[in-house]
């Protein structure tokens, strides 16, 4: 067999094919591989469209905050504060021991930092962007 490499016309068709067989691995590895999303949404209640909201997916005792938005003119509300609420709160009915999340300069550091998260990385690069930031908050272990 002869393999070519080559640019993906439609990179978003071509992201299940390339993992499918990295999750297989995973599985055979250390089993349990398939993650559990979850999310919570924003919307107005006059319209379906989704104005913000949270994505996170818990994995092997992990929450991964993806994403986290306040519709802009809503922000500084205590939206952002209510979806972390609630976004911890599904974490450790899921038993996981910690939430993580990832935020470049121009975003949301110090937001976070209030409510209880602390870097663990940091990547440099080009400001305004840079740096990016990765956090992480312990969770307190429950009893199942």
């Amino acid at each position: 067999m002869t393999l070519i490499i080559e640019q993906a016309e439609r990179p978003d068709d071509a992201y299940m094919p390339i993992w499918a067989p990295l999750l297989q691995f995973n599985q055979a590895a250390v089993g349990d591989a398939q993650g559990i999303p979850f999310a919570l949404t924003i919307r107005s209640r006059d319209a379906p469209e989704v104005l913000g909201g949270l994505w996170a997916l818990s994995l092997w005792g992990s929450f991964y905050v993806g994403l986290l938005v306040a519709p802009e003119g809503f922000r500084g509300q205590g939206l952002g504060s209510e979806l972390l609420a609630r976004g911890e709160a599904e974490a450790q009915a899921r038993g996981c021991r910690h939430m993580w999340l990832d935020t470049y300069a121009f975003q949301a550091r110090a937001f976070y930092e209030r409510h209880g998260f602390a870097v663990f990385g940091q990547i440099d690069g080009p400001a305004p962007m840079f740096p990016r930031w990765f956090m992480q908050k312990m969770l307190p272990l429950t009893e199942a």
